[in-house]
């Protein structure tokens, strides 16, 4: 089954890629002639993944779905949360983000936090959402080369590493991200399709 996966985003387009099963082939923006930006100006993670699966369903007919993942921080009442991208301005820089957040926790004790990632699925022009969740803690510093956006300042439970040190194998067996696609794909496996 061909299905959209409404993202620019090349890690997320890996790792997401990396996790369905054979029989499911996801269709890139760019594999549509999507090139514009998607908005996304919804002030819940929910929203958003809803507003871009929309937008693509919409303009291109496809069956398609959309993410949009938060890093919640208990101690700064759960931001950056829905901003988490621009968390730092709409330059969009995860270094300039990961340094907001380190400098807001300064002096605090309470440094557990949780990555959520909603999925929105429209499959045949009925509406699904699936969440996935993996908490952790903020660590003081940057640690590992892997993964993308807050990974090396995120050890997730049960772990002594950031996602930035585990393998993206690794990672992917546990991420919030493997969470919300293992719940799509379990869903998808018991749909037939029109």
């Amino acid at each position: 089954m061909d299905i959209v996966f409404a993202t620019n985003n090349l890690h997320k387009l890996a790792e997401v890629r990396d996790m369905l099963p054979d029989n499911f082939r996801i269709v890139s923006l760019n594999d549509i002639n999507c090139h514009e930006d998607i908005p996304e100006t919804s002030d819940t993670l929910e929203g958003n993944a809803m507003q871009k699966a929309r937008f693509i369903h919409e303009k291109f007919g496809k069956n398609c779905f959309a993410d949009d993942t938060g890093l919640e921080v208990t101690a700064l009442d759960y931001e950056p949360g829905v901003y988490s991208a621009r968390y730092a301005g709409e330059q969009r820089n995860s270094d300039d983000n990961m340094d907001k957040v380190l400098r807001k926790l300064k002096g605090k004790t309470d440094r557990t936090a949780r990555f959520r990632t909603v999925i929105a699925l429209i499959l045949d022009g009925e509406e699904y959402l699936f969440e996935g969740k993996v908490n952790g803690t903020i660590i003081n510093e940057r640690k590992g080369q892997n993964g993308f956006g807050y990974d090396p300042i995120f050890v997730p439970e049960g772990f002594d590493k950031t996602f930035a040190e585990l393998s993206a194998h690794e990672k992917n067996s546990i991420s919030h991200r493997a969470r919300a696609v293992a719940n799509l794909i379990q869903f998808l496996k018991n749909t037939e399709v029109k």
